[in-house]
C-alpha cells in the first residue's frame, strides 16, 4: 500500500528537526521537508541535507524573496501597518507566504496533511493554520507541539540527543531567533524577563549606537504609488533595495525595537526585533504621503491602521475583511509618488526633504507672508461655526 505524504514547513532548527523525526515515528507517511528562502542568509542546501539525514523523503527549497518583498512587505508598507505602536510585523507578514507555498506543494504532491513546528503558546500556529484553512479547507493539519509529550525546548534538546539529531542550539543559548530579509526577531530564554536588557552581542544586523559612525548618512528614496523603486536616483529591484537599506540602517543603529506585545492567543510576550530597512522605508513612505495624500483620506487610512496591523499580526492575511481593507489602501496610494531625502544618524531617521509632481503643498498658500489666495478674515466665521457646540454646552451649564 502506497504511503501517504505530509509536507512539513522545515527551518532546520531545533523544533522542526524534532518534529520531522517525530512525524516519521508516529505516522506511516513520507515526510516532505519544505524550506522557504525568505532571505534568512543560511545555507539552505545544508539545511536540506540535514532534513534528509533526519528522515525527509524529499526536499523543496523555494526562493520566495522577491514575492515576499513585492507582494507582502510593500503592500503592508503602503498600509503603514505597525502593531501596538512599534512592531513592524516582520515575522507576521512572512507566515501567510510560507503557508501559501506549503499548500501549493501539498496539492502538487497530493499530500493528505501539512505540518509545522510552531508551539501551542505562540502566534505562528494561528497564522499558519488560518492560511491553511483559507486556501485548502479540507487538508489535515498536524501540530506536534499540541499533542506530543515534549513540554519545553529542554525536552526537545534531550529528544534530539537521544535520537542523534544534529541541532544548532544548546541549553546555554535557548532563545529563539527568526530571520528573513525584512527583520530578525528574538524571544525566549533570558529575554523572558522584561527587566533584563537584551545582550548587545545578540544583534546580527544593527550595530550598537556606541559603534555607529559619527557622521550622518544622507539618502534619497523614490516612490511610485506608494511603492519604493529607486535609491539615490537609481532604479533598484525590491530585494536589492531592502538589502541595501538593511545595511545602511544597520550600520547606523536604526531599527531596534524591544517590546512586550499582546499575543493573539491571550498572553503578553516580550519580543526584540531588528528591522533597519523597514524602519527607514516606513519613515520615508509617511513623508511622501504627507505631501501628496489628501487630509481626509489620510485620516481615514490612519484610523484603519490598528485593524490592518491586528489582522496581519493575528494571521488573517487571506480574510475577506483584509481583502476589502487592502483594496482601500491600494486606492489611497494613487499619486503617492515622489522623492524623500533622509538624514540617518545614530539610530535616528530624519526627513529633511520631500518633493512630488503630485504635491498638494502650495508654498504660496502656506506662507506667513502676504498672499492673494487666502483671506485671513474668513477664519473668523470658520472658528465661530466650529465653536458653536462648545458655546452651547457652556450656556446650558
Amino acid at each position: 500500500m502506497k504511503k501517504k505524504t505530509i509536507v512539513l514547513a522545515y527551518s532546520g532548527g531545533l523544533d522542526t528537526s524534532v518534529v520531522l523525526h517525530w512525524l516519521k515515528e508516529n505516522y506511516n507517511a513520507n515526510i516532505i521537508a519544505y524550506i522557504a528562502d525568505l532571505g534568512q542568509g543560511e545555507d539552505l542546501k545544508s539545511i536540506g541535507r540535514r532534513a534528509k539525514k533526519v528522515g525527509a523523503s524529499k526536499i523543496y527549497i523555494e526562493d520566495l524573496k522577491n514575492e515576499f518583498v513585492k507582494n507582502f512587505i510593500f503592500p503592508m508598507l503602503q498600509s503603514s501597518a505597525v502593531y501596538e505602536g512599534s512592531y513592524l510585523l516582520g515575522t507576521s507578514i512572512a507566515r501567510p507566504l510560507i503557508a501559501k507555498r506549503q499548500i501549493e506543494i501539498a496539492k502538487k504532491e497530493k499530500a493528505f496533511a501539512v505540518s509545522h513546528g510552531c508551539t501551542g503558546k505562540g502566534n505562528d500556529q494561528v497564522r499558519f493554520e488560518l492560511t491553511f484553512k483559507a486556501l485548502a479547507p479540507k487538508i489535515d493539519i498536524i501540530a506536534p507541539w499540541r499533542v506530543w509529550d515534549l513540554k519545553s525546548r529542554e525536552d526537545c534538546i534531550a529528544y534530539a540527543k537521544k535520537n542523534n539529531i544534529s541541532i544548532p542550539v544548546t541549553k546555554s543559548k535557548p532563545y529563539s531567533c527568526d530571520r528573513n530579509i525584512y527583520h530578525i526577531s528574538y524571544e525566549g530564554g533570558i529575554l523572558e524577563d522584561p527587566w533584563t536588557e537584551a545582550p548587545s552581542k545578540m544583534y546580527e544586523m544593527v550595530k550598537n549606537l556606541e559603534k555607529t559612525p559619527n557622521k550622518s548618512t544622507y539618502l534619497t528614496i523614490s516612490f511610485k504609488n506608494g511603492i519604493p523603486y529607486a535609491l539615490n536616483g537609481k532604479k533598484i529591484n525590491p530585494v536589492n533595495l531592502l538589502t541595501r537599506l538593511n545595511k545602511i540602517g544597520g550600520q547606523n543603529g536604526v531599527g531596534v525595537v524591544d517590546i512586550v506585545e499582546n499575543r493573539f492567543v491571550g498572553m503578553k510576550s516580550r519580543g526584540v526585533y531588528e528591522t533597519p530597512g523597514g524602519a527607514i522605508l516606513n519613515v520615508a513612505h509617511r513623508a511622501v504621503e504627507s505631501i501628496t495624500m489628501d487630509r481626509e483620506v489620510m485620516q481615514l487610512r490612519d484610523s484603519l491602521v490598528p485593524k490592518i496591523s491586528q489582522l496581519i499580526y493575528n494571521g488573517f492575511w487571506y480574510s475577506p475583511e483584509m481583502k476589502v481593507l487592502m483594496a482601500f489602501v491600494k486606492e489611497s496610494q494613487k499619486n503617492i509618488t515622489g522623492d524623500v531625502k533622509l538624514k540617518i544618524y545614530k539610530g535616528n531617521v530624519r526627513v529633511v526633504g520631500r518633493k512630488s509632481k503630485y504635491s498638494l503643498y502650495n508654498s504660496k498658500l502656506a506662507t506667513f507672508e502676504k498672499d492673494d489666495i487666502y483671506n485671513q478674515s474668513d477664519a473668523t466665521g470658520f472658528i465661530r461655526l466650529n465653536s458653536l457646540r462648545l458655546i452651547l454646552g457652556k450656556l446650558k451649564n
